[in-house]
């Protein structure tokens, strides 16, 4: 029966960025990792940006912690916090003094297609998706599949894309900002069959036939979704731990059961800038938010009020933002050159909730500022608030 002081169930950014910082606070503390993975940490973000680009595999790995002992390929199946000890899916039994849930999400799945479909978010499913043939359909059209839309076709690879909404991005940009983007992606060759759902994913011979609601009929060699992610939240639910689409956590990153923090996708925190409860499934929350759980557990007093910031790669388009992107709220952009550099503000009732930095970088902290100040700007001052 494993017992160490530090437990980590999660080998992803979040739970290696927590190692490394209870590491530097404790450097003689005993650290554990569970991880449903076989690999050792690595960035997630490569995947879908800098591997399709020529970047080598084994640049995503992460630092090595000193002194982490790995559990690769396991599952966490219960946890007695009381008792605090935590059982994996081979019957092991792991005990510890302070744990943190870095259990991330799974992907939303499409009721056909069952394995024929890749659900792009591990290194895996890279691996998967870089050998197959040279067409591909690309499941969805919001941050994952217009990513994973542009790298396989930066990579060379035929690609069509679906999804229901009317544009690329519809229920993040503006609509004019949407359409853009949906013609961009065009002109670059990809084929897109908006307003559409996959009604069937079969096997054709050595590829797949892909159906849509509009009648469409797809041959690629390989499916690829990008449907956004569920919390994985079964073992805290099942401790008792108070969950509400994630694990709900306080300022500290501590969950309602003692000794049990939780931090990165799978974290559901208050955000004071937002005056929301919020989660954010980016690299920027899962590193802050990471670092800032292990300092917690080894001790130091963590009051985490952060708001993420994000970004993405769309060929040589590109855009950094933070807060909220909801294409249903009130917008006002303000352009250096329309749809190619500029800044896009997202209201609700008069105050600023989202910054979308178009094609613009390095003023993620002016626009962070701005939507903390918790101001109701006019149109004209919008128009200079972040130079552009």
């Amino acid at each position: 029966m494993p017992s160490t002081r530090y437990l980590i169930v999660g080998g992803g950014m979040t739970g290696h960025a927590a190692a490394a910082a209870i590491r530097e606070a404790d450097p003689g503390g005993t650290l554990a990792m569970i991880s449903g993975e076989r690999h050792p940490p690595y960035a997630r973000p490569p995947l879908s940006k800098g591997l399709w680009a020529g970047k080598p595999r084994e640049s995503v790995f992460l630092p090595e912690v000193e002194g982490l002992v790995r559990h690769p390929g396991r599952r966490a199946v219960a946890l007695v916090h009381r008792e605090h000890a935590l059982r994996d899916d081979r019957g092991e039994e792991h005990r510890y003094e302070r744990l943190l849930l870095a259990t991330g999400g799974r992907p939303r799945r499409l009721a056909v297609g069952g394995d024929r479909v890749v659900y792009f978010r591990t290194l895996d499913d890279y691996d998967r998706l870089r050998a197959s043939g040279r067409s591909a359909v690309v499941i969805g059209g919001g941050f994952i599949g217009t990513e994973i839309a542009a790298a396989l076709a930066t990579a060379g690879k035929e690609v069509t894309m679906v999804f229901p909404e009317s544009a690329i991005g519809a229920r993040s940009y503006p609509a004019d900002l949407a359409r853009f983007v949906t013609s961009y992606y065009e002109r670059r060759g990809v084929r897109v069959l908006a307003d559409r759902s996959v009604s069937g994913v079969d096997e054709a011979g050595a590829r797949t036939l892909v159906r849509t609601t509009r009648g469409d009929a797809l041959r690629a060699d390989a499916v690829v979704a990008g449907l956004g992610i569920e919390p994985e939240t079964a073992v805290a639910e099942a401790a008792g731990i108070a969950c509400d689409n994630g694990i709900l956590v306080d300022a500290g990153l501590r969950t309602s059961a003692p000794d049990v923090w939780a931090a990165g996708d799978v974290a559901r925190f208050d955000s004071a800038a937002l005056g929301e409860r919020i989660r954010v499934e980016h690299e920027d929350a899962a590193l802050t938010m990471g670092r800032a759980a292990g300092r917690a557990m080894a001790g130091e007093a963590v009051r985490w009020t952060h708001l993420p910031f994000f970004y993405s790669d769309l060929f040589d388009l590109g855009y950094e933002a933070v807060g909220k992107l909801d294409a249903r709220l009130e917008t006002v952009a303000s352009w250096k050159a329309e749809h190619r550099e500029g800044a896009v503000y997202y209201l609700d009732r008069g105050r600023v909730v989202g910054v979308l930095l178009w094609g613009i970088f390095g003023r993620v902290e002016a626009a962070r500022a701005l939507i903390e100040r918790q101001v109701a700007p006019s149109r004209g001052e919008l128009a200079s608030a972040i130079p552009v």
